[in-house]
Parts: structure tokens; sequence; C-alpha cells
């Protein structure tokens, strides 16, 4: 019988920074069509996990060094994503593994608004790995807003994690909403069609370039709950 110690521990063993578990009926308040129940009947908890990356790329006087790291750490999600499923279908669990990031169904054209299956990071709040911030980014008190979030949907009933409770924003900072240079943050939500022009900027030769992360570069929880 796999229980949620061990299986977090396989999940951290195979190379993840964090690893936390919610229970199905935690996700009572997704949209229709988002819950894990849609994406799969089945689903009685949800494993959420994740991967750091490096901080001082936010640095860089480029933006090509955090693209790049960006575009490595998603693969390098995905790819344990998949390990661990198949590893988990190996141990008798049955599961569903869930992109770290594209592709998606939802799309509305004129909004350039897209949404992903399953919601990652309120996925992570609910299984105890951090906070949302008013950037929308979910904020680790070990690691900060700069991690890459996976997640499988698993036909087992496991313990569910302890919902995380601390502050990742004080009430009185507006750092990363006064900051945005497309003024599309609100402090809860994202305006994806003002955003997406910088943050995934095609250039002249065809690369997706994430041109600006300055909503993450200027959150004093970048790297640690502060």
């Amino acid at each position: 019988m796999v229980t949620s110690s061990k299986l977090k521990s396989v999940v951290i063993d195979r190379g993840a920074d964090l690893c936390g578990i919610a229970p199905a009926d935690r996700f009572k308040d997704a949209p229709k069509g988002f819950h894990p129940n849609d994406i799969y009947e089945k689903c009685k908890s949800v494993l959420i996990f994740a991967k750091r990356l490096p901080t001082e790329s936010l640095f860089a006087s480029s933006c090509i060094p955090y693209t790049y790291i960006n575009d490595i750490i998603t693969k390098e999600v995905d790819r344990l994503t998949l390990e661990l499923s198949s590893e988990l279908e190996d141990l008798g669990v049955k599961n569903v593994p869930i992109p770290s990031d594209d592709p998606y169904e939802h799309w509305v054209p004129h909004d350039s608004y897209g949404r992903a299956i399953l919601s990652l990071r309120h996925a992570g709040h609910l299984a105890g790995l951090g906070v949302l911030g008013k950037n929308t980014l979910l904020i680790n008190c070990d690691f900060g807003n700069m991690i890459q979030l996976g997640a499988i949907l698993l036909d087992a009933e496991l313990e569910g994690d302890t919902i995380a409770s601390y502050i990742g924003c004080p009430s009185e900072c507006n750092l990363c909403l006064e900051a945005c240079p497309q003024s599309a943050l609100n402090g809860q939500t994202v305006d994806q069609k003002l955003c997406r022009p910088l943050s995934n900027y095609i250039s002249e030769k065809g690369y997706n370039l994430k041109k600006c992360y300055l909503c993450r570069k200027i959150c004093p929880n970048h790297s640690r709950l502060k």
C-alpha cells in the first residue's frame, strides 16, 4: 500500500525540491471543467511537486538567461512527471500526468486568454506548498516564487498536507502592481492580453523569449519568504 509519506519520499528522491498532496475534495472552488475529476473521473488525490529555479538570472541585463532556465526547468519537470507516473503505475497506483505548462485547450482569441487544464499554482496552495502572491505566483517559504510546478492525478485516497497559512504579500505592498509596464496586474489576476506581448515575446528570428518578468524579480519573496 502506498502512503502519503512513502509517495513524497519517492518524489523527493527522484529530484523534486518540494512535494505535497491535496485530496480532490479540496478543489470544490475550481471552475467547471477544470476540477481534477473533470480531467480524471477516478481522481481522489492530487500530487503536486516543484523544482526550484536559480534566482540570479532575474538580474541579468539580457532576458536570454531567464528564458533559458525557464525552458529547461519546464522540460525537467515534465520529464520528472512522466517518470513518476510510470513508477506509480508500477507500484499499482493508477494515475494521470499533467503538463507543467503547454499544451492546453481553453483559448479565448480576442482576449488572448488561455487556461491550463489544471491550475497548478492553486493546486500547489491546496497541497501546502505555498500561498498565492499579488503577482499571481505561488510563494513558498523556502524557495520564494522561483519554482516550477508539476502534478499527477491519483486514483488513491491519501492524507493531504496542511494548507499553508503564512502571509506572502503584506497588505501594504504593491510593488509588482505598480512596476508592471503593461498594468496587467490587479492583485488577484493577470490580464493575459496585456501581459503576453512581453512575457511571451516572439523575436524576429522566431524565438519565444521571456522578455518581461519584473513582477517576479521585484517581489521581495522571489528567493524565499521575507
